[in-house]
């Protein structure tokens, strides 16, 4: 369990670190996967910050307890931005997609070495 958090959280800090720097210094290439700047872009970028600010943080107590909501909130809108975007065309529903599968299995082996720990 505990290399898997640690995978999923080195994945968000991979990831983000590129995406944010580039949709704030207007890349070329951010544009064409997100975008033109708009508010909403914007708006994307402050939680892709606070994703990134989050999983930093956790890499130093990565308590499963404390991931498990980050990595679940991530699913939920990755596994949705197909529906949302309206096409698997896109490098960044793409990329959601397969960054959400590896939460997910973070996510039960989570969930599993937590059961009966949980309040129910």
């Amino acid at each position: 369990m505990k290399k898997l958090i640690f995978v999923s959280l080195l994945v968000n800090i991979a990831v983000l670190i590129p995406v944010c720097l580039g949709l704030i210094t207007e890349a070329v290439w951010a544009e064409e996967g997100y975008g033109p700047i708009t508010p909403a872009r914007g708006i994307l970028l402050s939680i892709y910050i606070a994703i990134l600010l989050i999983s930093l943080l956790l890499l130093r107590n990565p308590d499963p307890k404390l991931v498990a909501p980050l990595l679940l909130v991530q699913v939920i809108y990755k596994f949705s931005t197909p529906l949302t975007v309206g096409t698997l065309q896109n490098p960044v529903v793409l990329s959601n997609l397969g960054i959400a599968v590896l939460h997910t299995i973070t996510l039960w082996t989570i969930w599993s070495s937590l059961k009966g720990q949980l309040v129910e």
